[in-house]
């Protein structure tokens, strides 16, 4: 998707019978609000997901339509509510192993020379940009600890940034259903995974306190100013920046590109492509980049990229 929000076609819903009046004029504001925010884009395709998700908040707080909702988080008494609504707009989805020739690659292309960096006492970083409720995180550190179970003794942690606070609360409990854990191999649920004592009725699992501190989790908003400085030798960003307009993913993709290590891989999502004219990345799998050596000539190239 391109360009900001486009007004609703002709015919589009404007929920005159629903609970609540919503307009398209409220959607517009909306859809602005989140976009400015946020950099995601919603089309008119998405009215009626955003009078489902919102419906909710409206209840909250006693408004009877959303041209009141929309006036109140507009307000700086209303900015904590805006929050929410932005959270309660952002997708998702995620699961342990999502993509599995990812955390192949990872396994046995990316990780092993950073195991014998960290071995030779090396700093080794890696990113979960957009990691929802931690799964992605948690498969990148199982991954590790898959060939080097004593991994935390060493200088390797893992980032994840969302820009949710609510997901990133689930993520750091690291309390799943069974269910949701089962794309673990049995090896690997067994050792770093126990059952959660909060629910003893209930078919739970925890992850265990070294995997857990193997990642921190923090709030960061890809479109905003980025607290990480890198490097990093390995990004997992993936089904996030299809959200956004082409210029606010490829200043990403080149923001991304300067926190890189030489060498570094960067993970993107099944439907994302980076530019042709990417020339500081080359192919290095299906959706897998690697971040060519002379890629930024000098530290002064790089930190203009960032925008520091």
């Amino acid at each position: 998707m391109t360009g900001g929000p486009k007004a609703p076609a002709t015919g589009a819903r404007e929920s005159s019978n629903e609970e609540f009046a919503f307009t398209s004029s409220d959607f517009m504001h909306l859809a602005e609000m989140l976009r400015s925010n946020t950099g995601i884009v919603l089309d008119d395709e998405k009215m009626p997901l955003v009078y489902a998700r919102l419906t909710k908040r409206l209840r909250a707080h006693g408004f009877k339509t959303f041209r009141r909702y929309r006036a109140f988080i507009s307000t700086e008494q209303g900015a904590g509510e805006r929050r929410r609504m932005m959270e309660a707009l952002t997708t998702n989805v995620t699961r342990f192993f999502r993509e599995a020739h990812h955390f192949e690659h990872l396994k046995n292309r990316a990780l092993p020379p950073l195991v014998a960096a960290a071995r030779n006492g090396k700093r080794v970083r890696l990113w979960s940009a957009g990691c929802s409720t931690g799964e992605e995180a948690y498969s990148m550190a199982l991954t590790l600890l898959s060939i080097m179970p004593d991994a935390t003794r060493f200088d390797i942690k893992i980032l994840a940034t969302d820009i949710d606070t609510n997901v990133l609360d689930h993520a750091r409990a690291g309390v799943y259903p069974a269910a949701a854990v089962s794309p673990v191999s049995a090896e690997l649920r067994e050792r770093w995974f126990v059952p959660n004592d909060a629910n003893p009725d209930e078919s739970f699992l925890r992850v265990r306190r070294d995997l857990k501190s193997l990642v921190a989790f923090r709030t960061a908003n890809l479109i905003g100013p980025w607290p990480m400085k890198g490097p990093f030798q390995v990004i997992f960003c993936r089904n996030t920046v299809i959200y956004f307009d082409e210029i606010t993913r490829n200043d990403i993709w080149n923001k991304m590109a300067a926190l890189l290590a030489a060498g570094g891989h960067l993970y993107v999502g099944h439907s994302e492509r980076l530019p042709a004219d990417a020339h500081w990345f080359r192919p290095d799998g299906l959706t897998i980049y690697r971040r060519e050596d002379d890629a930024f000539a000098s530290p002064a190239h790089a930190r203009s990229v960032r925008g520091d």
